[in-house]
């Protein structure tokens, strides 16, 4: 039986948990806020059944994914783990002391993973004493539910850790796509920018939240228009991407809209404060 540590209780980090458990894997939550792994289980718990009513399961095999987590506020618990992916908040100092902790914790052989978004996996690996084993696993959110999952290989990342984390994403039935590092991989170097440019839309004037959506998903058959999709990612982790792609590639090409900016710092964060470019009840 194999067993993965998932650092980070939130939006992804329960999503990755739920989907190792679900391909038989025994899984350790970490999170330092006790509330967090409450809540993470409750969401796994509410997802399973979900899963069970569309006919994706049964309740026995449910009841089996969930009590293959086991949530702990302390790090020692990923002791043992082959693989060891960090799902923590989108923030560099926060993510380099979790990789420094973990480095000591488990054994040489033990892949490092991240599920960062934008950070640079070979500066990541600079915190560890094997940076041959460190990787991204860029999963996509909602979790369970998307295929892919950018295999982001680090400028000393070696060929085996590779080959394993490629067959890894393969059992959990999903599909590894294996980019280079650089500033923000593919998928948000190309995402982000449109989403800013959706949002300089709105802040000049040109259209409404609701009208720029409507254009991006009946023109360009988007399931989901730019600004919503922003708030299900959240305007605080889209406005760090952003940052982090001025930084790593060009100062002036990726500034973020000011909009943005004013929203983050009113606290309107999207789904998760309930106010974005849209209002959420839930």
């Amino acid at each position: 039986m194999s067993k993965v540590g998932v650092v980070g209780a939130g939006t992804m980090g329960n999503g990755i948990a739920h989907v190792f458990a679900q391909h038989g894997w025994d899984v350790s939550l970490v999170d330092l806020e006790p509330e967090a792994l409450e809540r993470a289980l409750k969401t796994i718990a509410t997802n399973i059944e979900r899963l069970v009513r569309k006919g994706v399961g049964s309740r026995e095999s449910g009841a089996g994914t969930l009590a293959r987590i086991k949530a702990s506020t302390s790090f020692d618990a990923v002791k043992g783990a082959e693989i060891l992916v960090e799902a923590a908040t989108e923030n560099p100092k926060i993510k380099f002391e979790i990789f420094a902790t973990v480095s000591r914790l488990l054994a040489p052989d033990s892949i490092l993973a991240s599920n960062t978004s934008s950070i640079s996996i070979t500066e990541l690996a600079k915190h560890t004493d094997r940076p041959g084993k460190v990787i991204g696993m860029h999963f996509m959110n909602p979790v369970p539910l998307m295929p892919l999952v950018e295999v982001v290989r680090g400028h000393l990342t070696d060929d085996e850790t590779v080959r394993r984390v490629v067959e890894v994403v393969e059992e959990l039935k999903k599909t590894p796509v294996i980019v280079n590092d650089s500033s923000g991989f593919v998928s948000n170097r190309v995402l982000m920018p449109m989403i800013n440019e959706a949002i300089f839309c709105v802040d000049e004037g040109v259209a409404t939240p609701e009208a720029v959506d409507q254009v991006m998903k009946l023109g360009m058959n988007h399931p989901l228009g730019p600004l919503a999709l922003a708030d299900l990612i959240g305007l605080d982790v889209c406005l760090a991407i952003m940052k982090v792609l001025q930084d790593g590639l060009d100062v002036h090409k990726y500034r973020p809209a000011p909009l943005l900016e004013q929203m983050v710092a009113k606290g309107q964060l999207g789904r998760k404060s309930g106010q974005g470019f849209y209002a959420y009840r839930d």
